[in-house]
């Protein structure tokens, strides 16, 4: 398959169909980054704490 021949396959594809997207509405972006902040400064809280070696 050549490269135009899957560009055209895929802009085919992508214009083909209804696009639904599949969102609710309980969920907030901002709750979601925010926890997922605060997750990952817990593992990276936890990472340091277990580095002994400085």
């Amino acid at each position: 398959m050549t490269l135009t021949t899957a560009h055209s396959a895929l802009v085919t594809l992508a214009s083909e169909g209804e696009h639904h997207v599949d969102t609710h509405e309980s969920i907030s972006p901002y709750m979601t980054g925010g926890a997922a902040l605060v997750i990952l400064l817990l593992l990276l809280w936890i990472t340091t704490r277990f580095n002994r070696d400085r």
